[in-house]
């Protein structure tokens, strides 16, 4: 384990953001998680919790694959309010409403050490 991980119970962390990724919505597990309140993340870019260890090629692929497929599915490292990070495996959704705008809904859980592990060794390798 990292300095500075934190480490959570089996949780849903649950966000939701318009189409051009504010956040709408946040779950209150995972505002505790990611040490916010509703004010610190509300109105605010979703990006405010990535980590800076996260390679951009890995939210390109994110972006791709929730336009082309709807979904995309991955590890994220992300980082907490005041100092600290967190592993989440992510499902992130997009979702039209019946007026026709577009949301993108995230689900989070924890993930294990092991795939942890594999998502370092692969994050290392990306640009």
């Amino acid at each position: 384990m990292e300095d500075g991980e934190v480490l959570y119970t089996d949780l849903y962390l649950l966000s939701e953001t318009d189409e051009k990724g504010i956040v709408k919505y946040a779950s209150d597990s995972f505002l505790k998680v990611a040490n916010m309140s509703e004010e610190d993340i509300i109105g605010q870019p979703h990006n405010i919790v990535r980590h800076q260890d996260m390679p951009r090629a890995a939210f390109k692929s994110l972006w791709d694959d929730v336009q082309s497929k709807g979904f995309w599915t991955g590890y994220v490292k992300n980082a907490r309010k005041g100092g600290g990070f967190y592993w989440v495996y992510a499902t992130v959704l997009r979702s039209v409403d019946k007026s026709g705008q577009t949301k993108y809904v995230s689900i989070r859980v924890k993930p294990s050490r092991e795939d942890i592990q594999k998502a370092i060794e692969l994050y290392t390798t990306l640009d």
